[in-house]
């Protein structure tokens, strides 16, 4: 590093991008298997967990056409062992969040891949299991989430960010149910 501190937050700025929401598509599957590797491939050992989330991963949900993947790393503070390898395949930075459990995100330069990545310590990785795998189990969750992401879908959002934080409060009420 040059010294200097590092970007924090939303790297480039906040971004105005449309929240399209379209039917399952099974080839998602293979997207993030496609990915899966490639990240494996770049980070060997480092990478602890690999876990397809998000709605992409839950069979038969509407979801945005964007593969969420989450990846666990021994110290997601310590980017030298990650960041690197996994923009060397091709991934941007494009979030950096020290005060949010070390969280980072990548992306494809399409737009249409998001890798998150957190320590194993990060309760952020079991909240994201329990989410997706709540949804693939529970219809009544499901349909809630579905429909909220369709009416969501039909405003006009600022940013991806606004979007996903008006989620919030259902997801933390499915996530509650789950944990029952």
């Amino acid at each position: 590093m040059n010294g200097q501190p590092l970007e924090t937050g939303v790297i480039g700025g906040p971004e105005k991008r449309d929240i399209t929401i379209v039917e399952y598509n099974p080839a998602w599957v293979a997207e993030f298997e496609k990915h899966k590797k490639i990240i494996a491939d770049a980070l060997g050992n480092t990478a602890l967990q690999i876990e397809h989330i998000g709605s992409t991963s839950v069979p038969e949900l509407a979801a945005k056409p964007i593969i969420d993947i989450l990846v666990v790393v021994p110290d997601a503070s310590d980017e030298s062992t990650y960041l690197p390898q996994l923009q060397k395949v091709g991934y941007v930075l494009r979030v950096r969040e020290p005060d949010f459990h070390e969280h980072r995100m990548l992306r494809t330069p399409k737009k249409d891949a998001h890798i998150h990545i957190y320590s194993p310590n990060s309760p952020e990785v079991e909240r994201y299991l329990v989410f997706r795998d709540e949804l693939r189990r529970n219809p009544e969750a499901f349909k809630r989430y579905e429909t909220l992401k369709r009416e969501l879908a039909a405003k006009s959002w600022a940013d991806m960010n606004a979007y996903a934080a008006a989620k919030t409060k259902v997801i933390e009420d499915i996530i509650a149910s789950a944990r029952g």
